[in-house]
């Protein structure tokens, strides 16, 4: 199926615990296998487990595509040789530092929250191979947690101004739909993760939500 539902460790955000960067699945070291097992076989990408500085949130840490990733400056010399397997690695500074709730990408484009500064913008654009814009996403400057994307489309928080799509469907290449997750929650990044053929969406996600994010990121 292109799309299921599931908590992550007891949470339905679980756009806050996985990322999937490129071709990869990236899960919490301390997932149960069963769990772990059965998020992969649903994705059926490369799963690989890890922690960032040792926590579990590595949507909210870590962002990136086929060429680069983005994380947070909680990660350890250990997190960071293990991820420059996957690509180059951007260490996110100054206190600016969670990529994944910061930054949403697809191999397009990168749409980077105005607290980056427009250097660290720069980086990320090199990092990711990719021309990044700064915007906010429906007024708010978490534009991870607002929009969720893949090479096909975009699902983005309800509230997102005309100007805003316009500025990241020109960033991304694919188009904006709007829609919610978890029965109302407008923070669809967090709790929605999305691979080019297939999502996981929070517990308790309705039958329209999951109409909509299937037509949204092109999983039909």
């Amino acid at each position: 199926m292109p799309i299921s539902t599931g908590d992550i460790l007891g949470h339905s955000q679980v756009g806050v615990y996985l990322s999937v960067i490129g071709d990869v699945l990236f899960i919490p070291s301390i997932l149960e296998d069963e769990v772990a097992e059965e998020v992969s076989n649903s994705f059926d990408l490369e799963t690989h487990r890890i922690s960032i500085g040792g926590s579990a949130l590595l949507g909210s840490l870590i962002r990136g595509n086929k060429k680069g990733i983005a994380v947070a400056d909680i990660a350890t010399q250990d997190d960071l040789d293990e991820l420059s397997s996957f690509g180059d690695v951007v260490v996110l500074e100054s206190g600016v530092n969670a990529a994944g709730n910061l930054i949403e990408c697809n191999d397009v484009g990168a749409v980077v929250s105005p607290t980056i500064p427009k250097l660290g913008a720069e980086m990320i654009s090199d990092v990711l191979g990719v021309d990044a814009i700064r915007t906010e996403v429906a007024g708010h400057k978490t534009v991870g947690s607002m929009i969720v994307a893949n090479n096909k489309g975009i699902l983005a928080h309800p509230d997102v101004k005309t100007e805003e799509v316009e500025r990241i469907e020109s960033a991304l290449g694919v188009p904006v739909m709007v829609g919610t997750v978890t029965f109302g929650s407008p923070f669809v990044g967090a709790g929605c993760c999305s691979s080019d053929t297939h999502a996981l969406v929070g517990s308790g996600s309705t039958g329209p939500e999951l109409n909509r994010i299937e037509d949204a990121l092109g999983l039909i």
